[in-house]
This record gives C-alpha cells, structure tokens and sequence, in this order.
C-alpha cells in the first residue's frame, strides 16, 4: 500500500459523535420515501487511467474523516419522538468504496445500481464509490458515487470527492474562479417571480409505449457548452432553463397535451466551495416560471432572445429573494409540535393533494467544476455527470455540468412516464434549442416584455 502524502490542513473537526436533528429538506425527504423511486443522486467522474485502489480507498476514508457531517447514520427513535435525529458516528460503520469487476457492462451495472438502490440511512456514510473499469482493454477508469439524497446532495459529495483527490495526490486544489454572469442588460419593469398564475402548470405527456414500468431511466450526452453573444444579458443557466421549458413544450405538443404554464424547480447553491463547504443539503429551491404565451409556438430568433432576457430577469429577482430551502409550507411541516410519525402521514397527505401544483420538472445546473479532481497519476477528471431523483408526479429532471468547456446533460426520468426512446427524443430537442441560442447574434438587451 502506497502511503497518503500530508495535504494542507483540514477545517476544524465538528465535536465529539453526538446528535442532530432533520433539517427541513432531510425530514421532507425522509417523510417521502418510496422504495420503488429511491431518492438517489448518481454522479460519475471519468478518468484517464486507472487510480491505485488501496491508496483511493485511503484517500476517500480520510476525506470522510476531514468532512465529520457526511458520517452519520438515521438515529433510532419510537414514531412519536418529536424529530428525526443524525447520530455523528465518527468512523464509517461499512467501507463505502468498492472495485467491482473490470470489463464489458460494468458501467452499465454500476449505473443501474446507482438508480435503483440508496444508501442505507441506518448505516454511515449514506455514500457509496465504485470504481469501475468499463472495459479489461484498456485503463480508463470511471468514479460512480451513488447518494443517499435526504441525508446530502451532489455538489457536497463532490466537496469530499475533491477533498479525496487533494489527498491521493497530496496537492492543493483550490475552487477555481466561476464564470461571470452576464450583464444586466437595459433597465425594464420587474418581472413576476411566477408566471401563469396560481393555476396548475403543464405536466410531462407520458410516452405511449409506457406500460407501468418502475425505477428510473437514464441518458447522458455530451454537448458544447453554449455560446453566449458579447453583451448578452443572460447567463448559460438561463439558456438552459429556456432549452429545458421549450423541449417539453414541443414534447407535449407533439403528444396532444394541452398548453399549460411551465414552473420550472431550479436549485441555488449559496454555499462555499472551500474546504470549509457545509455537508448536507444545502441548496434552497425557486421556480421560474414560463406563461403559456411564451410558449405557444416555436420561436424565431428575436423571439427566442427576448425569451431568454425575460428568464434572466426572473432568475436574479428569484435568487436575490430570501426564502426557506423548501418555503414557508414545508417549514411549518416540519415544526416539531406534533409526533413524527403524524407529521410524516400529514407530509404525505399534503404531497398527494398538491401533486397537480407541482411544478413541471427540475433543473439543476450544478455550473463549471469547481475543482480539477486531479487524481495525481490516475489524471484529472475528463468529465462529470450527475443525476438528481425523478420521481413523480415530475417524472423527470435535467442536470447538467461542464468540465474541459463541454456541457455534461444527464436527464434522468420515471419509467412509469417515459421510456428510452422518449428519452433520446427530449436530448434531441434540448440539443437543438441549445444550438438555436448560441447561434443567436449579439444583442442590447431584453425589454422585459
């Protein structure tokens, strides 16, 4: 075994293995659970050779040890405790990475697994790293971290990935700069945060060749970062919000659904990328919204960039708002004034009746990695994918990241809406709506109309 060279130090331990309650999203997550839709995150990073196994599974424990949140385990308690409770445990009670067999369909498996199966909670970490070798001929090699999501989300997982690659190649890798956004373009009256109205928005058509499969499917591609025009006043976040809006509208379209409004549920991360990042989960949710106007027919390019300057505008006025990670409803959930076991029935009630008001899909755009995940020998990370739950009534979400200037675009669907072909079908459209945006000529700037 090679031995762990000394990395810069680490943030200050927590105190000593104690307890600590749900927060909101935990407890919302943990009242939800469905075995049928687990409520995983898959993240795959692609390296150029293979890493060295026993100085990674090192390197991975002793990232575990610098970042004491991700080690914790569901506490036991009777239904009517009042909280559900982290117990901190110090130590990993099982070693989370494994090496399964190199060779054909071993990142196929790795994925499917990662789809259909979480991390126990009862059990520190609710993480687990594969590495696999998807072919015997060669010496690439592909990290796959599966997560368990009520316990914490990809980009903290990535902080300890990060954190595991300072230390196999015993190098600093500090966060590098992130993109600027665009400028704000010319002053116009303030948007709406929510467009259409308190009225039920547009749901994903379901495919037709859809016979009540379960779990989840999967596609990933790799597309071009899309261009930005000088002195567009917009971001690529907003380009990927427009794309994600019109394939689903020309989905349903093409599919006989009617024209609704779209909300589109979109994660912001306030948090820092350093060592000292909090672990968990620790993005809040916004929903931009797009009126049924907007979307009525396939827009032309002048169209289409006044789209994009009315989704910049409603997505700083979204960001800059303060507001719960969940809202105000799923913090008055949440308050311990009843049994858990009562509120967890009361969660799910509410969860059903409000299925219809549930916003269109997800996007979460997790931006440029911010690390250079550089395995020493083993080399830096070619690309990274991640994939957020799709459980219905969504059914299906949109994550995307980009490493070395190309976009990263996972989208992750309910096999009881949508099959394989539906899947690829959506790509193409995403992809097409991309390329119509980059192709877009420099502008002066939305009128907010």
């Amino acid at each position: 075994m090679t031995a762990l060279q000394p990395a810069r130090p680490g943030p200050p331990a927590e105190p000593p293995p104690g307890r600590i309650p749900f927060p909101v999203v935990d407890e919302i997550s943990r009242h939800c659970l469905r075995a049928e839709e687990p409520e995983t995150v898959h993240i795959e990073v692609h390296l150029p050779r293979q890493p060295d196994p026993e100085r990674l599974r090192a390197a991975f424990g002793e990232a575990l040890l610098r970042h004491p949140r991700i080690l914790v385990r569901e506490a036991p308690g009777p239904w009517y405790r009042r909280r559900y409770e982290w117990q901190l445990t110090g130590t990993p009670d099982v070693d989370p990475v494994g090496f399964p067999e190199r060779g054909p369909g071993a990142l196929e498996r790795a994925r499917a697994g990662a789809l259909a199966e979480a991390p126990p909670l009862s059990v520190s970490p609710p993480v687990r790293l594969q590495v696999v070798g998807p072919s015997s001929a060669d010496s690439s090699c592909v990290l796959v971290l599966t997560l368990n999501h009520t316990a914490l989300d990809g980009p903290a997982c990535l902080r300890v990935l990060a954190t595991a690659a300072e230390l196999y190649g015993a190098a600093a890798s500090a966060p590098l700069v992130r993109d600027p956004v665009g400028g704000p373009g010319r002053p116009g009256p303030p948007p709406p945060l929510r467009t259409g109205g308190p009225g039920r928005p547009a749901r994903v058509a379901p495919a037709t060749d859809v016979r009540g499969a379960g779990g989840n499917g999967l596609l990933l591609a790799e597309l071009p970062v899309p261009r930005r025009p000088a002195g567009a006043g917009y971001t690529v976040n907003d380009q990927l919000l427009v794309a994600t809006c019109l394939m689903i509208v020309r989905w349903n379209r093409l599919h006989g659904a009617p024209l609704r409004p779209m909300r589109i549920t979109m994660p912001v991360d306030d948090r820092p990328r350093g060592a000292e990042m909090p672990i968990g989960n620790g993005t809040r949710l916004v929903e931009v919204g797009f009126g049924a106007r907007e979307c009525a027919r396939e827009p032309g390019p002048e169209t289409l960039a006044a789209l994009l300057h009315r989704t910049a505008a409603r997505t700083r006025a979204l960001k800059s708002a303060p507001r719960p990670q969940l809202g105000h409803a799923a913090t008055l959930l949440t308050t311990p004034a009843l049994p858990v076991g009562i509120r967890a029935a009361l969660t799910r009630g509410v969860r059903r009746a409000a299925a219809p008001w549930t916003s269109t899909t997800l996007l979460s755009n997790i931006g440029r990695i911010p690390y250079p995940l550089d395995f020493a020998e083993a080399g830096r990370a070619e690309a990274v994918w991640f994939s957020a739950p799709a459980a219905m009534p969504r059914g299906l979400t949109v994550t995307t990241a980009s490493t070395q200037g190309r976009l990263h675009l996972a989208l992750r669907w309910s096999r009881a809406l949508l099959d394989d072909a539906a899947g690829q079908q959506l790509c193409d459209f995403f992809t097409e709506y991309l390329a119509a945006m980059a192709a877009l000529p420099a502008v002066s700037g939305g009128d907010g109309s």
